[in-house]
């Protein structure tokens, strides 16, 4: 096989990643790439559970809290108005969650018991997930990581 830059020809084991994906000295290509495959890892994990992302998502964010609304809930996590309906609904029937008025106005959506002991799996699994991605980077990388993402959030 010819290199595109060089014309040297080798075979394709020895291709540059480049040679073979254009894009992959793309940074924001890279991280796009990077995300869904940690997330459809992630969401393998959590089917095994009956859960999806989204609905751990919420069960890691309301943990103890007794104080936020679906709308808040929906804010922080950056979820539509019209996904949060059918999210909270399925984690409602499923026995994840209730409602708790916080005055005339406002519910706060809280945890159940079943929602606390579905809690302990997803802290489990996500604990998991998250060791096993860390040990895919290079160690001397590590400590840079989650500070780079931040500042890319920034």
């Amino acid at each position: 096989m010819t290199d595109f830059v060089t014309g040297s020809t080798h075979s394709a084991d020895a291709l540059p990643v480049s040679a073979v994906d254009p894009l992959a000295d793309l940074p924001g290509y890279l991280l796009r790439r990077a995300a869904n495959s940690m997330m459809a890892e992630l969401g393998t994990r959590l089917n095994a559970h009956e859960l999806r992302i989204s609905e751990a998502t919420v069960l890691l964010l309301i943990n103890d809290r007794t104080d936020l609304t679906s709308a808040e809930i929906g804010k922080l996590l950056e979820i539509q108005r019209a996904n949060m309906v059918p999210l909270l609904a399925r984690l409602e029937t499923a026995g994840l969650i209730h409602r708790v008025p916080i005055n005339r106005k406002s519910q706060a959506i809280v945890l159940t018991p079943h929602g606390r002991t579905r809690l302990d799996e997803v802290r489990a699994v996500t604990q998991k997930f998250e060791a096993d991605l860390l040990e895919r980077i290079p160690a001397q990388h590590r400590p840079h990581l989650v500070p780079a993402l931040q500042a890319l959030l920034g």
